[in-house]
């Protein structure tokens, strides 16, 4: 028996030094690449800096060298907030590996703040008596100034938050205030400057570093710039520690709206382009998107979304994406799908709903009267097909129906499909294949029937289900403010930046889809998130948000 406890514990013994070992690689691998990270960064930076140098020696020499500059500056805020996402990463890994040394980065000093901003003094009392000895003999020593920068609507300030000092004549102790937390560590930036504007936004009122990156698209050079304008300049370096910062600090909240997502019996699925700087040249990468949303047959689970970035648009994607996925798949027909798709798949293969709208779009191009009308009149060529019409017309019908039971339950909606559609969809095959047999291979209207009758199982499947939608157009409004910001942005600065946007586009529409304004929601909870009881995390998530809470300079370290 003594015997079997010794080899017990000579086990424990070997099983914890082997989970110390691992937390030590893990320690310094995740130094390493920070390292790696903080070193690209300064070499980016000090390049920039160069070529600023030469544009003021020998002057602009072309409009192209002014677009380099500028997106020499977008590469360098993405590898700065890189930077600093790798750094957190580094000093968490050591906190766990206690003998192993976090790594430290040298970061571009931050000047001090302008001297003409006013400041708010929050003063935090020292204590009223020892909390060492409980002698109430207390001398003032002197005091510790926090300078957080803080925004309002046309309007900066500094906020000084001010920790008195005593030492206890009894006992020689010195007792003082905790610091306050920040929403990021070794933040100098207020809540309200990361995230969130306060009021309207009129005669180009001041938008701030987070959602206006994210939600409104404007990259931190610009907004750098604009900052300046205002008398309070801050560096790009500077604001892009920041961003990585709290892309690390929200990250928790992004695995939750993960989870839920992928926890649904639907999703919705779609992709759209990226443009992706490149060595000297603009790549095109891509920003893959899941939607979950019950609320068209009355599901009570809150709405989400959830983004992935990839370089390319090659099948593995997806597939890994929905590795551990079972349910239906709302998509388009994309080839990249179909493994999904295959009877054989683990965990379950993925059952296929194909979109009504993306099908009947093909006919609408068709039979646009309107710019057939603006192409006859610039002297075009412009034909109307009457197939392409009494299609349209056909599937109109179908939609009029979905509108009609839209938000009821799944039982509710198939029961009124089979009453409804299913007759007005055996007309609509019976007619496509009639007229399909009369038209040639290469008619274009002869293709946009190919696409519906080779794919017909899957575009009948809401017949049979009540949570299929006829349309995979929760997909495409999740997607919709990426495509009108490219306009903004142009391009991300790498694939930790698109990567990056990929997690704060899922915070930001899914607060969207849930009626919350996404910029209040952000400042609420970094001003939060620091001091947030990591089992009660899920109450900052969307849904379950209750409106902000005391500003964080009243929120105080136990």
């Amino acid at each position: 028996m003594d015997a079997t406890q010794n080899e017990i514990k000579a086990l424990r013994i070997a099983l914890a030094a082997a989970e110390a070992r691992a937390l030590a690689a893990e320690a310094v691998a995740a130094a390493t690449q920070a390292k790696v990270s903080g070193d690209q960064a300064l070499i980016t930076h000090l390049k920039l800096e160069i070529e600023k140098l030469r544009r003021q020696i020998y002057g602009q020499r072309s409009e192209r060298s002014a677009r380099l500059l500028d997106q020499m500056e977008l590469v360098l805020e993405e590898l700065e907030a890189s930077a600093s996402e790798d750094d957190l990463a580094a000093e968490m890994a050591a906190a766990k590996a206690s003998v192993v040394a976090g790594h430290v980065r040298q970061r571009p000093s931050r000047q001090p703040f302008p001297e003409h901003l006013p400041r708010e003094r929050v003063v935090l009392p020292a204590p009223a008596s020892c909390p060492c000895c409980g002698g109430t003999k207390l001398s003032k020593l002197g005091e510790d100034i926090t300078e957080t920068l803080e925004v309002i609507p046309r309007q900066w300030k500094v906020i000084q938050t001010v920790r008195e000092k005593v030492s206890c004549r009894d006992c020689e102790a010195i007792a003082q205030a905790p610091a306050p937390f920040h929403p990021t560590p070794r933040g100098w930036a207020g809540p309200n400057l990361l995230a969130v504007r306060h009021g309207p936004r009129t005669d180009g009122g001041s938008w701030l570093t987070l959602f206006e990156k994210f939600g409104q698209h404007q990259p931190l050079n610009r907004q750098a710039e604009r900052y300046a304008r205002e008398g309070v300049p801050l560096s790009l370096s500077t604001l892009a520690d920041q961003v990585g910062a709290c892309a690390i600090a929200l990250a928790p909240l992004f695995a939750r709206i993960e989870a839920h997502t992928l926890a649904a019996d639907r999703l919705h699925g779609d992709d759209t382009t990226v443009p992706v700087l490149a060595r000297g040249k603009t790549g095109i990468g891509r920003l893959w998107t899941y939607v979950r949303d019950d609320r068209p047959f009355g599901g009570p689970a809150p709405p989400a979304a959830v983004f992935y970035y990839s370089r390319d648009r090659t099948g593995k994607h997806p597939q890994r994406h929905l590795s551990t996925y079972a349910g239906i798949l709302q998509a388009d027909a994309y080839d990249g799908y179909n493994k999904l798709y295959e009877a054989d798949r683990q965990p379950g293969a993925v059952t296929e709903a194909a979109c009504w709208a993306h099908s009947r779009r093909k006919f609408f191009v068709l039979a646009d009267i309107a710019n057939s009308a603006r192409k006859r009149a610039q002297g075009k060529t412009a034909v109307i097909s009457p197939l392409a019409l009494e299609a349209i017309r056909r599937m109109d019908a179908v939609f009029a129906i979905e509108r009609e039971i839209n938000g009821r339950t799944a039982d509710e909606r198939k029961v009124a499909r089979q009453d409804l559609s299913v007759s007005l969809l055996a007309d609509l095959e019976a007619w496509m294949r009639e007229e399909r047999a009369r038209l040639s291979g290469s008619n274009d209207v002869a293709k946009a029937m190919d696409y519906m009758l080779k794919r017909w199982a899957s575009f009948t499947r809401f017949l049979d289900d009540g949570r299929v939608c006829l349309t995979n157009n929760a997909a495409e409004r999740a997607l919709r403010g990426i495509a009108l910001g490219r306009r903004s942005w142009l391009f991300a600065g790498s694939d930790r930046g698109g990567e990056r946007a990929a997690v704060m586009y899922s915070l930001i529409v899914t607060a969207k889809m849930n009626d919350i304004d996404p910029q209040a929601w952000l400042a609420d909870v970094l001003a939060r998130i620091a001091g947030h009881l990591a089992h009660r995390l899920d109450d900052l998530l969307p849904w379950n948000w209750c409106g902000p809470a005391a500003p964080a300079r009243h929120s105080f370290a136990a």
